[in-house]
């Protein structure tokens, strides 16, 4: 990642919409500014929510198609989700992620032997590949303790069902 992206990251956005020819616009910049702050992989609703506490009269449109056109010229990158809401990322720099099942959070990791992984030849011949990233699915900690609580309650109604007066 280029210096000037880990000291200032507006600079750099700023620097890359007007690469593209992106005027930088008081919604744009709120809108990359969400994202920064928010930083949790976020929906373009959630983006939507944070932006309008300072422009209320922003619609949920301009959010979403502003977001793609970031993705578009590179300053965020879609997230997979196996919710099958797109999710955004202002972090760049090659990284991997792990999906909880449940509650939909991701969570990014870095791994070197991950990144070590090697892209198929067939894939390399007949795709020209942009990057790749491992997505781990799995339950977090706190899904993992809920779907625990709720199998011993379960257990303990059970037991008192079955239990004979």
């Amino acid at each position: 990642m280029h210096e000037q992206t880990i000291q200032d990251p507006v600079s750099a956005f700023v620097g890359r919409c007007r690469e593209h020819g992106l005027k930088v616009t008081p919604q744009r910049l709120a809108i990359y500014k969400a994202l920064l702050k928010l930083q949790v992989h976020p929906s373009a609703d959630a983006v939507y929510r944070k932006v309008a506490e300072e422009y209320p009269t922003i619609s949920f449109d301009t959010v979403n198609r502003t977001l793609l056109t970031f993705a578009d010229i590179g300053v965020v990158e879609t997230v997979e989700s196996h919710s099958g809401v797109r999710r955004y990322e202002t972090d760049l720099a090659p990284h991997h992620h792990l999906h909880c099942v449940k509650c939909g959070e991701i969570i990014d990791f870095c791994d070197s032997g991950l990144d070590e992984v090697e892209v198929p030849a067939r894939i390399r011949e007949e795709y020209h590949v942009l990057g790749k990233r491992v997505v781990i699915r799995g339950i977090c900690p706190k899904c993992a303790a809920k779907d625990a609580l709720e199998k011993q309650k379960s257990g303990s109604v059970e037991n008192r069902k079955t239990a004979t007066p």
